[in-house]
């Protein structure tokens, strides 16, 4: 990443001088200096490298001031702003009045000066002015000498900055959408307006041609591709074989034009090719390709796959599960979302999980509704401890990220997703040892290919996302916190091979008691596509918080009431439906990048 978004720490004071303001310097500053570290020292880029925040060289005590500020931020792609002050300051002469910057404000709870009479004077100035800004202001008095942060100040700073950080390593970054429409799937047909309103992402075109055209001519390193094929083929297990002892019809047969026994020869190529038209690759203006060594700056992309493609040859299920994953061939990286099907609206699913996390988001089908009567019927096993109420089938066609098994070990010992630069040689012996290939069932995926296959064997909290687009509405937003479940062995396998063998399975419980999530039933009722991402991590108010920057309504939640963070001009939306007043705020507002 060449120029990491920012965050613009903003000291504000009162600027009268004679005293008043000399008496604040030190306090003023402390404060700024103590919110950058905490940010600088807490939260990473998608790369690993620790968040930025740039300092103002100066108090701000009006408007003279936060244009010298305003300035000195000018060139250091600030996205977001974070005001500071323990005193009364000059209103609308001292707040970020910038357009395109996400804006908060932490005003000092404390008795010797009005920091909070300034906060609530800020606040009304921007929703009088029409300028989304978030409100932190601490629940208990300090005194003015006490320069730590307390706890619920500390939670909404970081929360804040996640959501605008991710919302800075976005901007302007592409989502490559390689193919076009997969089966009719809705959400594969993607709405580049979506894209450049909301995320400020354009959207590149690449026909599914140009993998061919890439193998054809050579247009790879071929000292990767040997280092990947003999990676696979020491680390990739084959599985089950579901196509022994079938007869299948001539439609079939003459469709498998790649040999069965260079089905990973050309999935290596293919998933170098795929990562290359993404982020380009300087070694292939070595070998003469220069204008393919650019790639599409992108930063996610979803591959259709079904059925033009995968009706004659081998499917994307490697590429996708391995680009979703911490580690490939050259060792640990980030992630990238990458969608299966196309399905671009669960790749921004995806992208918004890691961005907040920096951990594998895992695609999958919201395939079954399993209800503890029914698992008792067919399994002869009523369900026990979070599964007790009944859980999800989530399985996906052969493509999920092999962090999905959960078996990398934390610093405890226990089972984790991890962020890629704590995934250690043994984690990612572990995720490969606890995943096998297996072959596309040829009924399905005609020219052959291999299916990532496991099941998620801890109990994890995660955090399922789905984006969804409703025309009259836009974009809506739909989040289940819950946990994956390990069943018994034998109640595994039963179930699991009802629907298919070769897949990779979670089965997840989500936190029911709120509205909409009165039961299990209800959560797959109500949820608003076929395909999900999840993350590790209860992550629902991040994601509030991110997506009220965004302009875009929560329509399905079940975060506690007292986590959840929007701008305070949400209030003047109504306090008590808070779903309806996030809906018109986000209305009203229109999306964050609006013409």
């Amino acid at each position: 990443m060449n120029s990491y978004p920012k965050i613009g720490i903003r000291p504000t004071i009162d600027g009268r001088q004679g005293g008043v303001r000399e008496s604040l310097e030190e306090k003023t500053m402390d404060m700024a200096e103590a919110a950058k570290a905490l940010i600088e020292n807490t939260l990473r880029y998608a790369d690993g490298t620790p968040v930025q925040c740039v300092l103002a060289s100066r108090t701000i005590g009006g408007r003279g001031d936060a244009g010298i500020v305003q300035e000195e931020f000018m060139g250091h792609n600030i996205i977001a702003t974070l005001s500071v002050t323990p005193s009364w300051c000059y209103g609308t002469e001292t707040m970020d009045l910038e357009p395109n910057t996400i804006k908060a404000i932490w005003g000092f709870n404390g008795t010797e000066r009005p920091g909070a009479v300034y906060l609530a004077a800020a606040m009304s100035g921007y929703a009088q002015k029409g300028y989304p800004a978030f409100k932190i202001y601490g629940h208990d008095v300090q005194d003015l000498d006490d320069n730590s942060i307390p706890e619920d100040v500390k939670e909404k700073i970081l929360t804040f900055a996640k959501g605008a950080i991710a919302i800075g390593q976005m901007k302007g970054k592409s989502y490559v959408n390689i193919g076009a429409s997969s089966m009719g799937i809705a959400g594969s047909q993607v709405d580049s307006n979506f894209f450049k309103d909301y995320l400020g992402m354009p959207v590149e075109f690449v026909d599914m041609t140009e993998i061919l055209r890439r193998i054809t001519l050579g247009i790879y390193d071929p000292e990767e591709y040997e280092t990947a094929l003999r990676w696979i083929k020491d680390n990739c297990r084959e599985g089950l074989d579901i196509n022994k002892g079938k007869d299948f019809p001539e439609v079939i047969t003459k469709s498998k034009v790649v040999p069965a026994d260079k089905d990973w020869e050309f999935i290596a190529k293919q998933a170098i090719i795929i990562r290359d038209i993404l982020f380009g690759n300087k070694r292939l203006a070595d070998i003469g390709w220069e204008e393919e060594s650019h790639g599409h700056n992108a930063i996610a992309g979803g591959f259709q796959g079904q059925r033009q493609w995968t009706d004659w040859l081998p499917n994307g299920d490697f590429t996708e599960a391995i680009m979703a994953s911490t580690f490939d061939w050259n060792g640990t990286r980030p992630v990238t979302a990458f969608a299966t099907e196309n399905d671009t609206l669960n790749g921004v699913s995806m992208l918004l999980g890691t961005l907040l996390t920096n951990k594998a988001p895992i695609f999958s089908d919201v395939r079954t509704y399993w209800s503890p009567e029914a698992v008792e019927r067919v399994t002869g096993k009523k369900p026990t401890g979070k599964a007790k109420n009944g859980f999800l089938h989530l399985i996906n066609s052969g493509a999920s990220a092999l962090d999905g098994t959960a078996a990398a070990r934390d610093e405890q010992g226990n089972r984790s997703m991890k962020e890629f630069w704590n995934m250690t040689q043994a984690d990612q012996e572990a995720c490969l040892a606890e995943t096998d290939w297996c072959r596309a069932n040829y009924e399905y995926f005609r020219g052959g290919g291999f299916s990532s296959h496991f099941k998620t064997a801890a109990e994890l909290p995660v955090t399922l996302i789905r984006m969804n687009l409703v025309r009259g509405v836009g974009p809506s937003l739909q989040i289940a916190e819950g946990y994956t479940v390990v069943l018994d062995d034998d109640v595994h396998k039963i179930l699991d091979e009802r629907t298919d063998r070769t897949w990779p399975t979670t089965w997840f419980a989500p936190n029911l008691g709120m509205a909409g999530f009165e039961t299990t039933y209800d959560v797959m009722n109500h949820w608003g596509s076929n395909h999900c991402a999840f993350v590790q991590g209860h992550i629902g108010a991040d994601l509030i918080t991110m997506a009220s920057m965004l302009r875009i309504p929560v329509v399905l939640h079940n975060v506690p009431s007292e986590k959840i963070f929007r701008p305070s001009m949400f209030d003047g939306f109504g306090t008590k439906n808070l779903e309806a007043a996030d809906f018109e705020a986000c209305e009203k507002l229109g999306p964050f990048y609006k013409n």
